[in-house]
């Protein structure tokens, strides 16, 4: 049987794979899970819920929300809001566990259900198994006085933004930011926190309808957001995805700030301040070379995890890390947040901007992003191929050949019968060339195969 669970919580078609039923047996098996096996006293769990503006949310939360309060949960409606808020007011609140609705940067007939735990962290695999497992029965149905209670938790927002400016090291008096909120959650909070942290906001992206989340804006879509920073005359602009987890950024001149940038300029400025713990930045196989080789000149260690947030999150937590994120944008602050905030990414971003009078442009020149290309070589055997001694020969006189100038990475798919090959170099033709030579190698594996 397919595991329900993905790498971020349940995600699929809202009202296919992801439909009233699922969420209300769903919500009741986590009610029990992450409520009732972990409170004392026979006393109720709380849970905060919250959405992003997809159309699809509506129906979930409602289910979601049912099936939590008839398994004996009480209930606090946060409404819409980022991922990362709501798993900041399970912790300022208190509650139990919270859940999150949204499918990120997917498009808006997805949708999605994810489950923080006490304290707002991210669920490991063996909890998530835990909930799947119950799915098959009875669920807990208490009576009377028993059942839960919905109630809306009306100064959710407020709570979330008077935090992200607790965390703000400088205010952004005299800043122009454009801020592009993909039609999503950060639609009312993140333009709010801008301006009371001092900055001039232009806004765009902003007028989510239930149906036009990410289509064409936010960090899958930077166009709009470039051409408005140019437009405007801003000093740079941010982007966020449609649950506000993520962050890329424009400088003044229109040019994208990736989230490897964006670490290695708050990396820097993290250890500046004496902040930045055991002088130790956590990131995934897929950040850029460049990245590593700034951090290395100036100090500071790497921590390389698998691709995906909550690996970052991992390590961070195994060694009380204080900085880590991803290429795409996830960037988490273990200070102030126990997920990837973009934000509060973005905040921090604009406020070194402002204490160093420095554009973007030349706080992101530390870095040098060497180019990068990637091949997806499709239908092969993923075993077969990373076992394959060809391939391990080919890989070693790829890297030989590339010396410190240049890295290899060969990643099977964890999903799909895909090897993606990722080269790095100093130029772009050579990078194209070892990685379609590299390709090759692996493409003649499927040859074998059929022959």
């Amino acid at each position: 049987m397919t595991r329900l669970f993905g790498t971020d919580g349940v995600r699929g078609l809202a009202n296919g794979l992801l439909d009233a039923q699922l969420a209300l047996k769903i919500s009741q098996a986590a009610a029990v899970v992450l409520g009732h096996r972990q409170v004392a006293d026979g006393a109720r769990p709380r849970a905060v819920v919250a959405r992003d503006p997809r159309a699809s949310g509506e129906f979930i939360s409602a289910a979601v929300e049912a099936g939590l309060a008839s398994a004996g949960v009480d209930v606090y409606d946060a409404g819409v809001l980022p991922t990362p808020a709501a798993a900041y007011l399970v912790a300022d609140l208190g509650a139990d566990f919270g859940v999150m609705i949204s499918a990120s940067h997917n498009p808006a007939p997805d949708n999605g259900i994810k489950f923080f735990a006490r304290g707002g962290h991210k669920l490991p695999d063996e909890v998530e198994d835990q909930i799947e497992a119950l799915l098959i029965e009875e669920p807990h149905r208490p009576t009377g006085a028993g059942v839960g209670r919905i109630q809306r938790f009306a100064d959710a927002e407020d709570r979330y933004i008077v935090h992200l400016l607790t965390t703000l090291p400088h205010r952004l008096d005299g800043l122009t930011v454009v801020l592009d909120c993909a039609n999503g959650a950060a639609s009312g909070c993140s333009p709010q926190v801008f301006k009371d942290a001092g900055a001039n906001v232009i806004v765009i992206g902003a007028e989510p309808d239930g149906l036009n989340i990410n289509d064409g804006v936010g960090s899958t879509h930077l166009g709009p957001l470039q051409a408005a920073v140019l437009e405007h005359g801003a000093d740079l602009g941010i982007a966020h995805d449609g649950d506000a987890d993520r962050c890329l950024a424009v400088d003044h001149e229109g040019t994208i700030v990736d989230g490897d940038q964006i670490m290695a300029v708050l990396g820097l400025a993290l250890k500046e301040a004496g902040k930045l713990r055991d002088n130790v930045l956590v990131a995934t196989v897929m950040s850029n070379l460049g990245l590593k080789l700034m951090l290395r000149d100036a100090g500071i260690a790497v921590r390389e995890t698998a691709v995906g947030d909550r690996y970052v999150l991992e390590e961070m937590r195994a060694g009380d890390y204080s900085l880590g994120g991803e290429q795409s944008g996830h960037v988490i602050f273990s200070d102030y947040a126990t997920t990837g905030d973009g934000v509060l990414t973005g905040l921090q971003l604009a406020a070194q901007v402002a204490r160093t009078g420095k554009p973007l442009r030349d706080l992101a020149s530390v870095m040098t992003r060497l180019p990068q290309v990637l091949i997806n070589v499709k239908g092969v055997d993923k075993a077969r191929v990373s076992a394959d001694d060809g391939v391990a020969a080919a890989v070693a006189s790829a890297e030989a050949e590339l010396g410190e100038t240049g890295r290899v990475l060969l990643r099977p798919s964890g999903t799909e019968p895909v090897v993606r090959v990722m080269v790095e170099a100093a130029d772009e033709g050579t990078a194209q060339a070892i990685a379609e030579r590299l390709a090759r190698v692996v493409q003649s594996q499927l040859a074998l195969e059929t022959a």
